[in-house]
């Protein structure tokens, strides 16, 4: 049976006054904290994965249990497609072994990101399907687009897909791109018609909320 998903609720009627006083303070401000030793272990693997194949990365961040990761090599076979999450528990879940064009990582976005940067990692697609909304006001810091990483995210290039069920969410993150690239995001409601990415995609359609997509096309920094 398909489980019901509640819409997101927040106390912010509309995209959040301190979009661009964060953006400005993370493109001032380089991230400068240790990258942790668990996670450069694991870019290693992953790059050296990478390495063995001659074909463009399609970066899936925040991947869950890795369904995502599996279609979107379905999808493009002629890519290699990475996905990463933090949690072991959904990575560790049984949905078969990945195609030979798929690899799951277990590691934190934000060093993943900075160290993919480092190597000259320049992904042809990148995408961040349904993010923690973090919906309190308070909790603004803590979505991608006011995080430190923020630029670094961006400075990887590529076309970058974000899919959420919260417009505000989506329209945050458009207004940080164009005040750090000043490139102006296509952001439009998506309707999938059955073919989901991700677990979390079908559940937020089949409880009927609106879904919302932002595209853009970044050039690596």
């Amino acid at each position: 049976m398909q489980t019901r998903s509640r819409a997101v609720e927040s106390n912010q009627p509309g995209p959040h006054p301190d979009v661009s006083r964060w953006v400005a303070r993370a493109l001032a401000h380089p991230l400068q904290k240790p990258i942790a030793a668990h996670t450069q272990t694991a870019f290693e693997t992953a790059e050296t994965w990478l390495s063995k194949r001659r074909a463009p990365l399609i970066l899936d961040a925040g991947c869950g249990v890795g369904l995502s990761t599996r279609r979107l090599a379905a999808t493009f076979p002629d890519h290699a497609v990475i996905g990463v999450d933090r949690s072991e528990d959904r990575l560790g879940r049984d949905h078969g072994a990945p195609p030979d064009n798929a690899f799951l990582v277990r590691a934190d976005l934000v060093d993943f990101w900075r160290l993919a940067q480092r190597a000259g990692w320049s992904p042809s697609r990148h995408y961040l399907l349904y993010p923690n909304p973090y919906p309190k006001a308070a909790h603004l810091n803590r979505r991608w687009h006011g995080h430190p990483v923020f630029p670094t995210l961006l400075a990887l290039g590529g076309r970058l897909e974000l899919r959420s069920n919260w417009k505000i969410y989506v329209e945050e993150f458009a207004q940080a791109v164009t005040q750090a690239t000043n490139k102006s995001p296509d952001v439009a409601a998506y309707s999938p018609n059955g073919d989901y990415l991700t677990p979390f995609e079908a559940k937020y359609d089949h409880s009927g909320q609106a879904l919302w997509r932002l595209t853009v096309n970044l050039e690596r920094v």
